[in-house]
């Protein structure tokens, strides 16, 4: 199995959205998504879903990332991947709906999944427009749009 953990792009502040709920992709925000979906494109990925939290600038990633991709799903949003979710219900989700899922949430939930599905205490926090591949149970990459760049994660 493989599961690829992103963080949304940057957002425009609170004060301009009303609410932490309510933020959008900022214009860095979709640039950063459109970066790393070609970082991803590049490496090979080929998601068979796309799982988002249902907060705007998820699903904004999730978007771009899907037409980067080529993918033509649907994008499932799901409330277990909200910023305060607990990782056990989002990673039983993730577990059951494919082979090669991609799922974009926010911090700390992201880098709490990531953890939980390592088996570990905890996990680095992500940045804004951010992946880390795990395949069959360990991280093999990471790619990141600020960057611009994949680091290889070697796995013994």
């Amino acid at each position: 199995m493989r599961i690829y953990l992103v963080r949304h792009g940057d957002a425009v502040p609170e004060e301009d959205a009303g609410s932490d709920r309510d933020r959008w992709l900022s214009t860095k925000g979709r640039e950063g998504a459109r970066v790393l979906g070609r970082l991803l494109r590049e490496q090979q990925v080929e998601p068979d879903v796309i799982l988002s939290s249902p907060l705007p600038r998820a699903v904004q990633t999730a978007e771009l990332l899907a037409q980067s991709l080529d993918y033509l799903g649907i994008i499932t949003s799901l409330r277990c991947l909200e910023p305060s979710a607990h990782p056990r219900v989002a990673a039983s989700e993730i577990l059951a709906r494919g082979i090669s899922v991609l799922v974009v949430s926010h911090e700390p939930a992201i880098s709490s999944l990531g953890a939980h599905l390592l088996g570990r205490p905890a996990f680095p926090q992500f940045r804004t427009a951010q992946c880390c591949a795990i395949e069959d149970g360990k991280p093999t990459f990471t790619a990141r749009s600020d960057l611009d760049r994949v680091t290889a994660m070697f796995v013994d």
